[in-house]
This record gives structure tokens, sequence and C-alpha cells, in this order.
């Protein structure tokens, strides 16, 4: 039965695995934090499992536990998951798929191929997420903040 309750600590093996110790001082090794809903609510709905999948803390919300935890669990967070924001659409290659985009995200430019418009997903009304033919998911945070030219080849394909 997984803890609802905080009492918890988080630290890190010879190996830089992330350990945690249960409120009644068992050491788990190799634990791994999962987001329940790692687009729309980041902070929430946080898991810390065993190696073998079994669900050991549960967390309502990140801020429930203490500061040197919350930086463990973000840095496991960012270790394991890859999602870079686009924030402009520079040019696309054709307007029938699959198309080449190169685009400007938050970890620099890039370029990658569009399958189809059905690998542009709408998450909720301002967020949408484009996956590319390797798998690799750029999340579009808010629609509307994006520059007219960037808007309007996204509209092309929506």
């Amino acid at each position: 039965m997984p803890n609802k309750i905080t009492s918890f600590s988080l630290s890190r093996n010879s190996f830089g695995q992330l350990c945690l110790v249960d409120q009644v001082g068992q050491m788990h090794e190799q634990v791994v934090p999962v987001r329940a809903f790692p687009i729309s609510h980041p902070h929430e709905a946080i898991a810390i499992v065993d190696r073998d999948g079994h669900e050991l803390v549960w967390l309502d919300k990140l801020e429930q536990v203490n500061p040197e935890n919350q930086k463990l669990i973000q840095e496991e967070l960012a270790s394991r998951e890859f999602m870079p924001v686009l924030t402009k659409i520079n040019q696309v290659s054709t307007f029938a798929t699959p198309s080449t985009w190169q685009v400007e995200t938050n970890r620099g430019p890039t370029e990658f191929i569009l399958r189809g418009e059905e690998n542009i997903r709408r998450v909720n009304k301002a967020m949408y997420l484009i996956s590319d033919t390797h798998g690799v998911q750029y999340l579009i945070q808010d629609i509307q903040v994006l520059d007219k030219h960037t808007r309007r080849l996204l509209d092309r394909f929506l």
C-alpha cells in the first residue's frame, strides 16, 4: 500500500541512483519518480516507485516535501524526461506531409520531420504536442504567445 505520508528521505548512492528511506527506516534503492500528468500538471500527482514499479510514495503536490527532496525529485525527472518547448517555426519544407520543420526550441534550433497532421495533438485550449518521426515530442505551451508567422504555419497543419 503506497504512503500518502511525506515522511521519507531521498539521497543518492555511490552510483548516483536515487534511494528512498521510508518512514519505518527501510532503504529502497533505485527508486524513480513518475509524473501522472507530466504535461498538464507537472508538479502534481507524482509517485515514487521502486525498481519493480511498485508505488512507495504518492505526492499530491511536489510542495508537500522538503526542499532537498524536491530538488532530488526534480533532478531525477529532468534527467529522464526530454520534451523541448517549441517557441518558433522558422520554415516548413512543404504543407503536405511528411514535411521537414526548422524550429526554435528552449534547447536551441533543430529540424525534424512531421509524418502527418495526426502527429499534432491538442492537449487543451492553448497547448499542443508535436511528435516527430523519431518519437521526440515538442511541446507548445501556449499557441497564443507564438509569433504570427509561426501561428500561420501551424494553422496550415491543424
